[in-house]
């Protein structure tokens, strides 16, 4: 029953929280937005105390159950681990390894010192909520908005618009490369040895650790019952469990409830800890007539409830990967004007301070408690935010403004971020929130490079930041330019997108160290 429970949860979860990445509606978040809400790290940069305390108390009370039924990479790991193949089905997966205490610790201390200087870019990388984050947004996401465009086709045909095309484009190379790379070490990992990433470099599960050692409901021997037939150690996905020795290794258990399962004498339960009482040692000869005996009963024990379905299931995964990563890489590189004339593609400019969401109060701010797990990314509607490619900010969000622009009236970024990084902001606090200013560039503008009168900046701009005024003071006729009110200029980019030089813009933002408000 509580391998049932724990698979049952498990599972409603992982959907969830994918469906939470790869959705492009808005329509997720308000459904599964908590569960964003209740991943550790985000909930501890947030500074949540009630979830963080919540936590602690499941985990003083349960155990590591967080690891396996509310972390998705977690649960992940469980799933590429049933997809590793096996030659002989009678023989379980796993066998039981010591605590590797040289590398798990030094890597959770790198990792909180890494949180405190601000270096975005290795946080991003551990960070499990957030590894997962990359690995949806880049490989899932662009599989869910290729089919998304397959019913718009289907459905255009038919006069019906309950579905409308998206754009799939590649937000970061370096991102993509990480999500691809995060993907197959952790499969690697978890065919060789289950939970072999989650117990040995994920600071998260070092961190639950310590607490789950003192839990109050543990998985239990009882010495009387056991055979020693090793079938617990041989599904003990964690590689916790010592059965010659009946000692289950608590700091690295997630209670995931596959021991109990496979275990067909009942020596263990998942209860509170009960005095140990002394068993008589078997005699020598005895304990190798039983041990070979048993030996002969396990191999036809089914441990894991393989279907045979591995090879299958792996085939279906691997060629929906490729068939996301071919939509994803499937650049539109020009577009139609009415059919008349070409659009060249806007290249983003060089910013000397890059830009951060609206809420984001500073850049070292938003670097020190960006985890970089793209959700924020994956629900921008405007296509303004894609990950950095900066080394201390690798995968943390920045604006660019060559697909849209930051609209006044959204504020989506705000609302998801469940780390604290981008704060929650209403309408009229983004309206008045200076995140750069406008920059003219003479040499770009259309205005003096091919002699004609535009003005479209200032139409567009929605504060009013932007004034036509003659290029030359002294003559009232002379050539129309930007002139740019700093103080009004809340740098939504509206201008830069929409001005019609290509592909450099005339008119760029430039970013704010320090938010301002107008």
């Amino acid at each position: 029953m509580l391998r049932k429970i724990r698979i049952v949860l498990a599972t409603v979860t992982f959907l969830l929280v994918t469906w939470l990445f790869v959705d492009f509606t808005g329509t997720a978040y308000p459904i599964a937005g908590w569960l964003a809400k209740i991943q550790f790290l985000p909930a501890v940069l947030a500074l949540n105390v009630w979830v963080v305390l919540g936590l602690v108390l499941v985990t003083l009370i349960f155990g590591r159950i967080y690891c396996s039924v509310i972390c998705p990479l977690g649960i992940l790991q469980d799933l590429l681990a049933r997809l590793r193949p096996r030659k002989n089905k009678k023989v379980g997966r796993y066998s039981f390894s010591p605590e590797v205490r040289w590398l798990r610790y030094p890597v959770l201390v790198l990792f909180i010192v890494a949180l405190v200087a601000g270096v975005g870019s290795f946080v991003a990388l551990l960070a499990p909520y957030s590894s997962f984050g990359r690995i949806a947004t880049n490989l899932l996401q662009p599989v869910y908005e290729w089919c998304n465009n397959g019913f718009a086709a289907v459905a255009a045909k038919h006069d019906s618009y309950a579905f409308y095309h998206v754009d799939i484009w590649m937000r970061s190379l370096p991102t993509f490369i990480v999500a691809v790379v995060s993907l197959l070490v952790l499969a690697v990992l978890a065919w060789i040895g289950g939970r072999t990433y989650c117990n040995t470099l994920c600071p998260v599960g070092t961190f639950l650790s310590f607490l789950a050692r003192f839990s109050f409901l543990k998985i239990n021997f009882d010495a009387e019952k056991c055979k020693a037939c090793s079938a617990c150690s041989k599904a003990c996905k964690a590689s916790c469990i010592d059965y010659k020795n009946h000692t289950v290794d608590y700091s690295r258990c997630v209670v995931c409830g596959n021991c109990v399962d496979s275990c067909k004498f009942g020596a263990l339960k998942y209860s509170s800890p009960t005095p140990k009482r002394p068993t008589p040692a078997p005699s020598r000869e005895g304990g190798e007539k039983a041990g070979a005996q048993l030996s002969s009963d396990s191999e036809a024990l089914p441990l894991t409830g393989e279907r045979g379905e591995g090879l299958s299931r792996r085939s279906f995964l691997i060629g929906a990967a490729l068939a996301g990563t071919s939509a994803a890489m499937a650049q539109v590189k020009t577009k139609m004007d009415g059919g008349l004339a070409e659009i060249e593609d806007k290249v983003a400019p060089e910013r000397k301070t890059p830009l951060t969401p609206p809420g984001s109060l500073s850049a070292r701010h938003f670097q020190q408690h960006c985890t970089g797990c793209q959700l924020c990314v994956a629900q921008c509607p405007n296509q303004v935010l894609r990950p950095s490619t900066g080394l201390l900010t690798l995968m943390q969000p920045t604006m660019s403004y060559e697909r849209g622009y930051c609209r006044p009236e959204c504020h989506r970024c705000s609302e998801v971020c469940p780390t604290g990084a981008i704060r929650p902001i209403s309408l009229e606090e983004k309206t008045s929130t200076q995140i750069g200013h406008a920059v003219w560039v003479k040499k770009n503008c259309v205005v003096i490079t091919d002699e004609v009168e535009c003005g479209h900046c200032a139409r567009v701009c929605p504060t009013g930041a932007i004034q036509m005024v003659p290029l030359d003071a002294e003559d009232e006729w002379s050539p129309r330019v930007p002139a740019v009110n700093e103080a009004v200029c809340i740098g939504c980019g509206a201008c830069e997108n929409l001005c019609p030089a290509r592909p450099f813009s005339a008119i760029y933002v430039e970013g704010h160290e320090v938010h301002k408000l107008n």
